[in-house]
């Protein structure tokens, strides 16, 4: 089964891993998937600063 992947320096969807791995964020599952991987990172980042904010607090 295929594997796509998000390049960040193109700011394209690879089908199976064709750059660098530096330059990929993946794999995901579907094409759909992968075209979404900076707005996963971008949650994931807002959640994670959002637990530090919330443990810096209880310090």
């Amino acid at each position: 089964m295929a594997q796509y992947w998000y390049n960040v320096e193109t700011h394209e969807v690879e089908k199976d891993a064709q750059s660098g791995w530096k330059s990929l964020i993946g794999p995901y599952e579907t094409h759909a998937e992968a075209e979404q991987a900076l707005a996963k990172v971008r949650e994931r980042n807002e959640a994670a600063d959002a637990l530090d904010a919330a443990d810096d607090e209880d310090a």
